[in-house]
């Protein structure tokens, strides 16, 4: 069964409260499948493969210049229309924008970011948002310190 990926607009929408002037919450409301207020290390790996599937256009396995170019997009519209763009590069948010950039994900520096290129980042990824060191994401990581 082919799984059919959400268009990007689709994919970063955010329906609820919580995130609205909450650091992290717009992340949180993201990421956290399970509705517990915190995102798992499961959780992160499963969205960024969804996420992969999302922004692979051509469904070959890899996101090139023009597919990431995409996904940058993406992200930025999707932090000014939820007000997070503001103090995006701070804290806690630095690290999720940072886990998602070209350079943080290409790991052989070809240009292309490949799924298990991708994939692979996500502990690494994972461990820099989890300022708290508790093996959780919440909004707590994302206070200012």
């Amino acid at each position: 069964m082919k799984l059919v990926p959400l268009t990007a607009a689709a994919f970063f929408a955010a329906t609820s409260v919580f995130a609205a002037g909450v650091p992290g919450g717009h992340f949180v409301e993201n990421w956290d499948l399970d509705g517990n207020g915190s995102v798992s290390l499961a959780e992160v790996t499963e969205r960024r493969s969804d996420i992969f599937a999302t922004f692979d256009a051509n469904e070959n396995g890899s996101l090139d210049a023009e597919e990431y170019a995409d996904f940058d997009e993406a992200r930025r519209l999707d932090m000014e229309s939820n007000g997070a763009g503001e103090g995006h590069g701070k804290g806690g948010m630095k690290m999720v924008q940072q886990g998602m950039k070209l350079n943080f994900n290409d790991a052989d520096g070809d240009g292309v970011v490949t799924q298990d290129e991708f994939m692979a980042a996500v502990p690494k990824w994972f461990a820099m948002m989890d300022r708290t060191g508790d093996d959780v994401v919440d909004t707590q990581d994302f206070a200012k310190r």
